[in-house]
C-alpha cells in the first residue's frame, strides 16, 4: 500500500464520506500548492458544534415524527405516512452516529472508537445518503399521483404496496452503500500521527465509480424526478384553479390540499386497492381557497428548494474533486475549496435530516393535531399517575397518623393503669 506523499491531501477529503484518498500501488500526480494568503477553515472546532446542533434538533424532530406516525391507527396508515415513517427512521439512524463524527473532528481526524464503529458509522452515513433521498423521491411521486392522477392511480396507491416499495428502497440503499462499507476501515497515518476512519480505494477507477454513482443516484436523478413531479403538481393546481374561475367567477377555487390526501386514502381499506369513492375526486376534501392554494405552492417550492440547497453544494465540491483527480483542474483555489468546503457543505447536507420532518410532518395540520392529541394523552397519564401517587401518599399519611394516635393511647393507658386500684 502506498500512502500519497503529500499528506496534506488528507484534509481535501476529510469528510466522513471519504476521509482520505489512499490508493494501492499507485501514486498521485503533483498537486498545486495551497493558497498562502487564504487561511484554512477551523473545522476541528466549528464542525463539532454544527454537528451537535444538527444532532439535537434532528433527533428530537425525527423521534417525535416516528412516535406520532407509529401510533397511527390502521385507517391512518396511508401511503404518505408509510414513506414518511421510513424517511424519519433513516434520518434518525444516521443522526445517532453524528456525535461520534463530532468527536472525530474535534480530535483532529483521529478515530478513537475502533474498527467496528468506523464501519458501522460509515455504513449508516452512506445508507442515509441514499435511503433518505430515495424516500423523498417516492413521496414526491406519490403526491404527484394523488393530486394529478387521483383516479388512474387507485390501483397502485395503497399501503401494502407502499411497504413493499419501502423494502425495495432499503435493499437498493444497502446495495449502493455496500462498497464503502467494505472499503472503509481504520488506518494509521504516521505523517499526521492519527488513526483515521478512511476509505481505501484499490485504484483510481474505484474512486471515480463511487463518486459518479453518488452524484448520479443520490442527487441528479432524484432531483430530476422530484422537480418533474412538483412542476406537474404546480401546473395542475394553477390550471384547475384558472378553469374553475373561468366557469364560475363567483365560486372560490376548490382543489385538493396536502391535508386531504390522507383522508382520501382512508376511504378504502388499507390492505387492498381502494375502490372509487366520492372523496377521490379532483375537488375532494376541503376547498383550497386563496391563501390555501398559495400555501400548497409554497410548500411544494420549499420541498424542492430544501433538497437542492442542502445537497447541491456538497455534490458540486465532489464533482470538483473528480475533475481534479483527472487533472483537468488544479490550482491553489481549487485545493483550498476542496480542503475547506467539503466538511462545511457536508454539514449543510446533514441538516436536511433535521429539515425533513418539519417539511413533511410538522407543516401538516393532521400531523400537528395528532401530535397534540398524543401529548395531551401523555400529559393526562402523567397527571393521573401523579394524582394516584398523591392519593396513595394521603392514604399512607392517614394510616400513619391513625397508628400514631393508637400508639399514643396505649402509652397513656400504660401510665394510668399503675395508679389505679390494686
Amino acid at each position: 500500500m502506498a500512502i500519497p506523499g503529500d499528506l496534506s491531501l488528507f484534509n481535501s477529503t476529510s469528510s466522513p464520506y471519504s476521509m482520505t484518498e489512499i490508493y494501492l500501488n499507485t501514486s498521485l500526480a503533483p498537486s498545486a500548492p495551497p493558497c498562502p494568503d487564504w487561511s484554512p477553515v477551523p473545522t476541528t472546532t466549528g464542525i463539532p458544534v454544527i454537528y451537535s446542533i444538527i444532532f439535537v434538533l434532528g433527533t428530537v424532530a425525527n423521534a417525535l415524527a416516528v412516535w406520532v406516525l407509529a401510533q397511527a391507527s390502521g385507517s391512518r396508515r396511508t401511503v404518505a405516512n408509510t414513506f414518511m415513517l421510513n424517511l424519519c427512521v433513516s434520518d434518525l439512524l444516521f443522526l445517532l452516529s453524528l456525535p461520534l463524527w463530532a468527536v472525530y473532528y474535534s480530535k483532529g481526524y483521529s478515530w478513537p472508537f475502533g474498527q467496528v464503529a468506523c464501519k458501522v458509522c460509515g455504513a449508516l452515513l452512506h445508507l442515509n445518503l441514499y435511503a433518505s433521498i430515495f424516500f423523498i423521491t417516492c413521496m414526491s411521486m406519490d403526491r404527484y399521483l394523488a393530486i394529478v392522477r387521483p383516479l388512474r392511480s387507485q390501483s397502485s396507491r395503497y399501503p401494502k404496496r407502499a411497504r413493499l416499495t419501502c423494502i425495495l428502497v432499503w435493499v437498493l440503499a444497502c446495495a449502493c452503500s455496500a462498497p464503502t462499507l467494505y472499503l472503509r476501515d481504520t488506518y494509521l497515518l504516521e505523517g499526521l500521527g492519527v488513526e483515521a476512519c478512511a476509505i481505501l480505494y484499490p485504484d483510481h477507477t474505484w474512486y471515480l465509480t463511487l463518486a459518479w454513482m453518488k452524484i448520479a443516484l443520490a442527487f441528479l436523478l432524484p432531483l430530476f424526478v422530484i422537480s418533474c413531479c412538483y412542476w406537474a403538481i404546480g401546473r395542475h393546481l394553477l390550471a384547475d384553479t384558472g378553469l374553475v374561475r373561468m366557469q364560475n367567477p363567483s365560486q372560490p377555487p376548490s382543489m385538493p390540499s396536502f391535508k386531504s390526501l390522507e383522508s382520501k386514502e382512508s376511504c378504502s381499506k388499507p390492505e387492498r386497492p381502494p375502490t372509487p369513492c366520492v372523496c377521490l375526486g379532483s375537488s375532494g376534501g376541503r376547498p383550497l381557497e386563496g391563501r390555501g392554494l398559495e400555501r400548497v405552492l409554497w410548500t411544494v417550492a420549499a420541498v424542492v428548494l430544501a433538497f437542492f440547497i442542502c445537497w447541491f453544494p456538497f455534490h458540486c465540491v465532489t464533482f470538483l474533486d473528480v475533475l481534479k483527480s483527472h487533472g483537468w483542474v488544479d490550482s491553489c483555489v481549487v485545493n483550498w475549496t476542496i480542503h475547506n468546503l467539503t466538511p462545511l457543505t457536508l454539514c449543510l447536507g446533514f441538516s436536511n435530516s433535521a429539515i425533513n420532518p418539519v417539511l413533511y410532518c410538522f407543516m401538516g395540520n393532521h400531523f400537528r393535531g395528532r401530535l397534540g392529541g398524543l401529548c395531551k394523552g401523555l400529559w393526562a397519564c402523567v397527571k393521573a399517575h401523579g394524582e394516584d401517587h398523591r392519593q396513595k401518599r394521603g392514604s399512607f399519611s392517614t394510616r400513619l397518623s391513625s397508628f400514631s394516635r393508637k400508639l399514643s393511647d396505649l402509652k397513656d393507658l400504660a401510665v394510668v393503669e399503675p395508679s389505679g386500684p390494686a
